[in-house]
């Protein structure tokens, strides 16, 4: 009997540890939900510290949308999303606080309640969830001008509004602007649906965290670790591979590779090309000389039914550096086979012999290399893609080769260095040349001679 109250605790403490262990390995992101009519969600719906929202518990909860006598539901889906994000960017910026709407409409709705930790396979299939649960007219708002939008009161509306994607590697300035540009989208759309007399639910959520908590094996060793930064979990899968008989020659990577079609549909790929790999790359070639990776995909999203995206690449010998350099020449998006759209590509080149990597590469102004429309199609399209690698010559073991990156070496950090040596060696310089300046007095008391008398007057 002694012995067994001496090992209760060990057994209590290791299956504690256990559980604690597994709710760290859980990726989770927040949910908002208000609505316009009073005890839409229950104020007791209380949850313990480090509690994940499962998607059994979710699908409970969500189960008073389909009762309800009006039936007209707001999903709003970003695709990365932190509890830590509401604090974080709110305090480190002051006044400018990018959540302001956002909390406003939760303050005034008659109904509100926040989930701090969902499990991101529940919110993963929520919109086939709410598609299958619910007889409802699915409509993707994507001129955000909801006022024209024909809603029958009598039958279930889902508004389903893809949100500006938060690409990763982006400085958080950046980051803080995208957020607050959604927290506008949001207010304009509830805005007019309020204008319109017209009683709705919402839920604003996200597909992945932005931020990953730190690995559990710190927890589990009991040791400090000094983390520079705070690493993406997007680094768990291998890059996409070509091959052609026995060899690799083709490797793509990216954190991040998503769309955006005509300023509305967003299209992330992400897990499609490189988790799942539900993609069909047997279109793409290679040779000496020229390689083409082609990635189709069979209905990305809701309205598009087939996508295409090229990435044409060239090897060439140039006379200036005497050696073979590989090129990015162009992208290309075929969208159901009829609508294409050509972007040419700028800063996209390495040594044959190396891969290229970039943190950020897109159609937007703010990237280091930027994909620039070559056609009216490619106006259309927004590309999205972090920490983008690819090689297309001469791979060896099937793995990267050395990479060359698209920073330049005079970095703005470089920049601010010597402008401050610049200003300190100014200073310097000032202050050698006045001291140089100092003179001495040119006569002094000779100790042999009689001393100089200065007459005072009485």
């Amino acid at each position: 009997m002694a012995r067994l109250y001496s090992t209760a605790p060990a057994l209590l403490l290791c299956t504690l540890a256990m559980l604690f262990k597994m709710s760290l390995s859980v990726d989770h992101v927040p949910m908002l939900l208000w609505s316009t009519q009073r005890s839409q969600w229950n104020p007791d719906t209380a949850m313990h510290e480090g509690h994940v929202f499962s998607a059994q518990e979710l699908t409970v909860l969500l189960q008073s949308l389909f009762t309800q006598n009006y039936r007209n539901l707001v999903l709003f889906l970003q695709d990365r999303l932190s509890v830590d994000d509401f604090t974080y960017l709110s305090e480190s910026y002051g006044n400018k606080n990018p959540f302001q709407n956002v909390q406003e409409i939760l303050q005034s709705s008659p109904s509100s309640l926040v989930l701090p930790a969902v499990d991101c396979e529940a919110t993963k299939y929520l919109l086939s969830f709410l598609q299958e649960s619910g007889d409802w007219k699915l409509t993707n708002v994507t001129n955000l001008n909801v006022s024209q939008l024909e809603m029958n009161a009598s039958e279930g509306n889902l508004l389903v509004v893809q949100l500006q994607p938060l690409v990763s590697g982006l400085k958080e300035i950046s980051t803080l602007e995208a957020i607050a540009e959604n927290d506008k989208i949001i207010r304009k759309v509830t805005m007019d649906l309020q204008e319109r007399g017209i009683h709705f639910s919402v839920i604003f959520t996200a597909a992945r965290p932005s931020r990953i908590s730190r690995r559990t094996n710190v927890v589990a060793e009991l040791r400090r670790q000094l983390m520079a930064t705070e690493e993406e979990d997007d680094l768990s899968y291998p890059p996409l591979n070509m091959t052609t008989g026995n060899y690799t020659c083709i490797l793509f990577y990216a954190s991040n590779f998503s769309l955006k079609a005509n300023s509305s549909v967003f299209v992330d790929l992400t897990n499609a090309t490189f988790v799942t790999q539900n993609v069909d790359i047997s279109a793409s070639e290679c040779s000496d000389s020229n390689t083409t990776l082609s990635l189709k995909y069979t209905k990305p999203v809701n309205g598009i039914s087939s996508l295409e995206i090229r990435f044409l690449m060239t090897n060439k010998f140039y006379e200036g550096s005497a050696r073979q350099w590989s090129t990015l020449d162009s992208v290309e998006i075929i969208q159901d086979g009829e609508k294409f759209a050509k972007f040419n590509v700028s800063v996209i080149s390495a040594p044959a012999e190396y891969s290229f990597h970039c943190q950020l590469v897109g159609t937007s102004n703010l990237y280091p290399a930027r994909l620039v429309p070559a056609n009216n199609e490619a106006k259309n399209w927004d590309v999205f893609i972090s920490r983008l690698q690819i090689q297309g010559f001469n791979i060896e073991n099937n793995q990267f080769s050395y990479a060359s990156d698209c920073t330049g070496f005079f970095t703005p950090v470089i920049w601010m260095g010597l402008v401050t040596s610049v200003i300190l060696l100014w200073i310097l310089t000032y202050g050698i040349h006045m001291i140089m300046q100092l003179t001495t007095n040119s006569r002094f008391d000779d100790p042999k001679g009689p001393a100089l008398s200065v007459p005072q007057a009485e």
